[in-house]
């Protein structure tokens, strides 16, 4: 994503807040059926990917890779009202979900290749749209 997995601090938190732009610049008109195809796209390239440089880097979980970030953040935001503020919330929410991992995010991560690389973000993502959304009920 942009060489943000190269940042030498915080690469996950970089690849997420370049996720994070170009969601707030392009994702403002996605439809619900657009949004179930990004998902599934980008969670597919994201594992068979991840895996992949994994096997390469011969580490479990390297830093450089960031597209599972990315996925996790658009599970985020996905369905959820465009906008600066959602973005900045779902941004900040996202990472620290993803950083304390609760339950399932930790289980998750432990599957293999891929699949764990990826799928602790994805669940932070659910919680955090989950949250999102809960908050936005309350407002």
């Amino acid at each position: 994503m942009l060489f943000s997995g190269r940042a030498p601090i915080a690469p996950g938190t970089a690849g997420s807040a370049v996720t994070a732009v170009a969601w707030f610049l392009f994702g403002g008109d996605l439809t619900p059926l657009a949004w179930l195809a990004l998902l599934a796209v980008v969670t597919a390239v994201a594992v068979v990917t991840a895996g992949a440089e994994a096997r390469a880097l011969g580490r479990e979980d390297p830093g450089p890779v960031v597209i599972d970030e990315a996925a996790g953040f658009l599970f985020t935001v996905a369905f959820l009202p465009h906008g600066l503020w959602m973005t900045l919330a779902a941004f900040v929410l996202f990472r620290i979900l993803d950083i304390l991992k609760p339950p399932p995010a930790r289980q998750l991560e432990a599957l293999h290749g891929g699949w764990g690389i990826v799928l602790d973000d994805v669940a932070a993502g659910i919680m955090g749209n989950l949250l999102l959304h809960a908050a936005l009920a309350f407002l």
